[in-house]
């Protein structure tokens, strides 16, 4: 009997022995494949989710999108009552109409005047052939007078015709100093207007700017939010409307270490694990390491010279992405995944 119970506690003592030596073979082992990588659980899936926001205000008259509904790029989410802004754009069409027809009349002046500088022209032409023509009868008429051979009346109505002929003549050239001011003024009156037309162009231009936003497109392909407006509601400017997810791009913030991240460098592989997938490993690499740890980006950061110091190890954010973007359909934004980063072999 008691010789069976030694043996018991000799199997016993060997077995433990045997379990003792493999569990630290496996401790050894662990620690020896825990060097050639790098491991975090600390990593979310990201991606951008933008707000669509109003970029007029107005009432909604239709929403044309549920909650977490697939969109494409373009796609009509919501319509809001455009008759003001409709109204905008017929009023500034009609000021910038009158403003034509006002330039229109301005350009027939100016052709009048500029037809008036040509028959002024033609009148001094003639006007100066008078003129000449009248002072030679003029002189002709003086010396026959210091000869006696014509009376003083009839030279009287030789001089008179003379300066009736200069006076024309210098009415004829003030008149056309007149209408070369008067086209001058037209032009500028028309440069005043075109610059005016301009203005009233860029009314037209933003008040159909205004009217279009009143329908809300999806900027991108991608999956609605959470539905939080209805028909009737009244939105402002600015306000958002919903968020859209885009699923074309994601990516994942790994939180390794300070610790762990010696070593990192930019197109390193790493090993994907998603803890809502199981049975499957994604292929991704890092394409960006933080400048500065987590902590330095928040709102308050900490201060350490505050005298009350406990030394914390710090996180460094880790972008990576997906090798192979049409495997991660599956993946939702803000999933926990693990991530492993395998050191470079020499």
């Amino acid at each position: 009997m008691k010789t069976t119970i030694n043996k018991k506690t000799s199997i016993l003592s060997i077995t433990a022995i045997v379990i003792g030596i493999a569990l630290i073979s496996c401790f050894v082992l662990y620690l020896a494949d825990g060097a050639n990588y790098e491991e975090t659980n600390d990593a979310q899936v990201e991606s951008y989710i933008n707000p669509v926001s109003a970029r007029a205000s107005g009432y909604i008259t239709k929403v044309l999108f549920e909650e977490h509904q697939n969109v494409k790029k373009g796609d009509t989410l919501v319509i809001l009552d455009n008759r003001e802004y409709t109204y905008k754009v017929q009023e500034a069409e009609a000021v910038l109409e009158d403003a034509y027809a006002q330039i229109n009349v301005l350009e027939a002046g100016i052709n009048v005047a500029q037809t008036g500088i040509s028959v002024s022209k033609n009148q001094i032409a003639s006007a100066k052939a008078r003129l000449w023509q009248q002072k030679q009868d003029n002189l002709r008429y003086q010396k026959l007078l210091t000869e006696e051979a014509v009376t003083g009346q009839e030279y009287e109505q030789v001089k008179t015709r003379y300066d009736v002929a200069q006076n024309d003549y210098n009415a004829t050239e003030n008149t056309l100093l007149s209408t070369q001011s008067r086209v001058q003024e037209l032009k500028t009156r028309r440069a005043l207007l075109n610059a005016d037309i301009k203005r009233k162009e860029a009314i037209l231009d933003l008040a159909k700017i205004n009217l279009s936003y009143t329908v809300i497109t999806s900027p991108y392909d991608g999956k609605t939010g959470r539905k939080q407006i209805l028909e009737g509601q009244q939105v402002q400017l600015g306000q958002p409307l919903v968020s859209i997810v885009n699923e074309n791009e994601k990516w994942i913030t790994a939180n390794f270490k300070e610790t762990q991240v010696n070593g990192f460098y930019i197109g390193q592989s790493v090993k994907i694990t998603v803890d809502a997938i199981s049975g499957k490993t994604f292929n991704g690499k890092i394409e960006a390491i933080s400048a500065s740890t987590g902590a330095k980006f928040s709102l308050l950061p900490a201060d350490n010279s505050t005298g009350n110091f406990v030394k914390i190890i710090q996180r460094i954010p880790v972008k990576i992405v997906f090798e192979n973007n049409k495997e991660i359909e599956e993946i939702k934004s803000g999933m926990n995944v693990t991530v492993t980063v395998f050191h470079k072999k020499s």
